[in-house]
């Protein structure tokens, strides 16, 4: 049987994995030209862990893991106001089995381990099924049939889009925007993360494998924004308004996104659907039940779906989606219920952060 999955992050290529591990022939196909890169470190958790062990990556991701040594918060002067050596933001507590790791080296992983086909720089225009298969028109002008198609394409899912409506249908939002790309480290980060908030902005600051380049989160919080997601120069514009009060080295980092060919912008938001799937469609991942990256579990729960949905499809294709949401679906809740948290200002406490990373029992 042939499958179509759309996006090539982490999600899709877990589960085309899986899939052919099933016999399945898979197809990936993916916007960019190439493999992204950049990105913000990302966690590997509970169930994902297996999932990670059971596609032979654990020991590869074990060893790119960020290994940071610790943390700390300054004030709007650079002044420390606290540290720790015992967790950082990003990625809890250091004596948890969890993996912190930046989020292309994942990619890297997961694709090379995929063997699927890739079909980069091309995206799916037209979508149209019947009771035995999937019409694509790709926008490329290419056309294919497939059994099933799958969107593991993001927050702002094209699959979504195309067969269950406008994402404003689906989207809740946060309360939050960030962005995200790689700077010079002119502040000579090692294994550390620096963060910083001032009233409604705020920046973190965490070292790469390379010690002459640091990754930033530079974000603001704000209602629901009207924006075009794919002009990034607006999206530049809009952080320099919100941001534009930081001080210490806030210019700095504002002048390095404005030369980053890595930026990335978007909301903190939730998807929040009654279905995953119509006909032979379904999402994985963010695109079906996004928890945003303040639940920590984003990848988490990508990895883990993909890995149920190929399960189910392997053991019998009729009925596969019905089983993949019924399995899945209190895993996703509390998973999701970690961001709520967090924009509380609490932050997620460790103990519901591993109770919702292992509510799962993959067979």
């Amino acid at each position: 049987m042939k499958v179509l999955v759309s996006g090539a992050s982490v999600g899709g290529p877990v589960l085309a994995y899986w899939l052919r591990e099933r016999g399945f022939e898979v197809t990936l196909v993916e916007r960019a030209p190439a493999p992204r890169l950049g990105g913000q470190a990302v966690d590997i958790r509970g169930a994902a862990l297996t999932v990670a062990d059971r596609m032979g990556i654990l020991e590869r991701a074990t060893a790119l893991r960020t290994t940071m040594r610790g943390m700390s918060m300054v004030d709007g002067d650079g002044q420390e106001i606290m540290r720790s050596t015992e967790e950082t933001v990003s990625g809890g507590r250091f004596d948890s089995p969890d993996i912190e790791i930046l989020r292309d080296d994942l990619t890297a992983l997961v694709t090379a381990a995929a063997g699927a086909t890739y079909r980069y720089g091309d995206s799916i225009a037209e979508l149209t099924q019947d009771e035995q298969g999937v019409d694509v028109t790709f926008e490329s002008g290419g056309r294919g049939r497939y059994d099933f198609v799958v969107g593991a394409d993001g927050l702002h899912s094209n699959v979504r889009g195309l067969v269950f409506g406008d994402e404003s249908r689906f989207l809740r939002h946060l309360g939050m925007y960030v962005a995200i790309f790689t700077a010079p480290n002119f502040l000579d980060l090692d294994h550390w993360q620096t963060w910083h908030r001032d009233g409604d902005a705020g920046f973190g600051l965490f070292s790469d494998r390379d010690p002459s380049v640091m990754r930033v989160n530079l974000g603001f919080a704000a209602g629901p924004i009207d924006y075009d997601h794919h002009d990034v120069d607006q999206q530049r514009r809009l952080v320099r308004e919100h941001c534009a009060k930081l001080r210490w080295e806030a210019p700095r980092l504002i002048e390095a996104m404005d030369k980053a060919d890595d930026f990335y912008f978007d909301a903190m938001a939730q998807v929040e659907m009654e279905r995953w799937s119509k006909g032979r469609v379904a999402l994985v991942g963010d695109a079906g039940y996004c928890a945003s990256p303040m639940s920590g579990q984003g990848t988490s729960l990508a990895m883990v779906g993909a890995y149920v949905l190929a399960e189910e499809l392997g053991r019998e294709p009729a009925g596969a989606f019905d089983r993949y949401e019924r399995r899945l679906r209190p895993f996703v809740a509390l998973n999701q219920a970690l961001a709520l948290e967090q924009q509380e200002g609490q932050g997620a406490a460790p103990e519901n952060v591993q109770r919702a990373a292992n509510a799962i029992t993959l067979d």
